[in-house]
């Protein structure tokens, strides 16, 4: 996945999940890593591409949603929330890895909701 702060390549590249999703648990598992800082900025900017493109992904599923669809809204905060921690500067820091993955693993539950089919109502 390549840093993309536009989003200019959401489109054209498919999700790799299965990696990313390992990234994501190794770096939730940290208890007191000892990286330099150019390491952490580079896995908080691998985290940001990909937490760019399953964002993508959750966005297009839920406009395509009817508006009665609870899901769509739902799908709306999370994307407002992920906006606005992708805008937030990186640091060289483990904490501010640990918020990419958090935020990268809150995507892929709001995508996964999306995916599935839409809930009986009574």
């Amino acid at each position: 996945m390549l840093h993309d702060p536009e989003g200019l390549l959401d489109a054209e590249l498919p999700l790799d999940r299965a990696p990313h999703e390992d990234l994501v648990t190794a770096v939730l598992a940290w208890k007191d890593p000892d990286l330099a800082p150019r390491d952490y900025e580079q896995i908080a900017l691998q985290l940001t591409g990909h937490a760019r493109a399953v964002a993508a992904d959750v966005r297009r599923l839920a406009a395509a949603l009817p508006k009665s669809d609870g899901r769509g809204a739902l799908a709306e905060v999370i994307l407002r929330e992920a906006d606005g921690r992708l805008s937030a500067p990186l640091w060289g820091t483990a904490r501010c890895v640990q918020n990419r993955a958090h935020l990268v693993q809150a995507l892929y539950t709001r995508l996964d909701r999306l995916t599935e089919p839409a809930p009986a109502t009574a």
